[in-house]
């Protein structure tokens, strides 16, 4: 049996909790006796533990009298985590804890707290795209991949938000048991598609501006209902009536990313939608979204996403 440990504390995301546990307790369906997942969970504050949901939690142990050694340690977020002082509690357990664990990792904000115990230093992390940034700058030795459904960096492995947890949980009862297992958990979930962990968890749409008349806004609007066409800093600036230097300078400062790189999302993001939920042919599908050629948009998606557009489609094809 692979232990599996997860850390609760005050204003916890349960389904940060439930959602990696279950795929490992549905994983010991699919297994030999004696070969699936022991769970373990810890608790950081007396019983009951209320969740952010006010849903009251119990744990196993605490952490003064918990194991040592586990298989799987997680961390688990919680909506106050990226505000929240370090806990220093956690932080003496995790630095105990982690030496002696096969693989170790964080849900969602949960990588808050492995930030504080300096378990992100010099690796790559993810957490969710929104505290995405606020995580690289408080945690500047991270090398924080913001648009990244779960990364894994030698024993560390680290998700984006909520259900990415799902994915990542599924990855390494992959990892334990083979691809079919986790495929046959995920059926039982009515999980669909297990995501690989290069896909994005990031959409341009979730990034425009709440200012309507801004020029961000407006040329992310432009963009999205032109995807098909090409795009330079000389046009989107002559849309918004501004100068090329100007444009570029205001478009980065406000949508944190350049105009370039807001291009490539939409189209990725327009991409991604098509192949999900149409039979567009590939070469189609590239066309339509501005990437010129079928080669092209399989260079990026390659290269942003960690999967082919083939392979990116056919993982929502597996009959459930």
């Amino acid at each position: 049996m692979k232990s599996v440990a997860i850390v609760l504390f005050p204003d916890v995301q349960s389904l940060d909790v439930a959602g990696p546990l279950d795929v490992f307790a549905e994983a010991n369906r699919f297994v030999p006796q004696g070969e699936g997942y022991q769970i373990v969970t810890i608790g950081a504050a007396p019983y009951p533990i209320l969740a952010s949901n006010g849903m009251p939690l119990g744990a196993q142990y605490d952490l003064a009298d918990a194991p040592k050694q586990f298989d799987i340690v997680l961390v688990p977020g919680g909506p106050s985590l990226p505000e929240s002082a370090e806990m220093p509690h956690i932080t003496a357990w995790l630095n105990e804890v982690t030496p002696l664990a096969g693989r170790y990792g964080s849900i969602c904000t949960g990588a808050f707290i492995l930030g504080h115990a300096r378990l992100l230093d010099d690796k790559q992390a993810a957490t969710h795209w929104s505290h995405a940034q606020q995580l690289a700058d408080l945690f500047p030795n991270a090398r924080v991949e913001p648009d990244r459904i779960y990364v894994r960096d030698g024993k560390l492995m680290t998700s984006a938000g909520v259900t990415a947890g799902i994915d990542m949980a599924l990855a390494l009862v992959a990892e334990d048991h083979g691809p079919a297992i986790s495929l046959a958990v995920a059926k039982r979930l009515l999980v669909v598609a297990q995501r690989q962990g290069g896909q994005s968890q990031f959409s341009p749409y979730l990034s425009a501006s709440t200012d309507d008349d801004s020029p961000v806004t407006k040329i992310q609007r432009y963009v999205m209902e032109h995807i098909s066409e090409p795009f330079s800093v000389e046009r989107l600036a002559e849309v918004v009536s501004m100068s090329p230097r100007s444009f570029a300078r205001v478009f980065a400062r406000e949508a944190k990313v350049t105009p370039a790189e807001f291009v490539q999302r939409a189209r990725i993001d327009a991409a991604r939608h098509l192949l999900e939920g149409s039979e567009m042919v590939i070469k189609a599908v590239a066309y339509h979204c501005g990437f010129g050629s079928a080669a092209r948009m399989r260079l990026i998606f390659t290269q942003r996403l960690g999967v082919t557009p083939t392979q990116y489609r056919d993982s929502f094809r597996k009959e459930g």
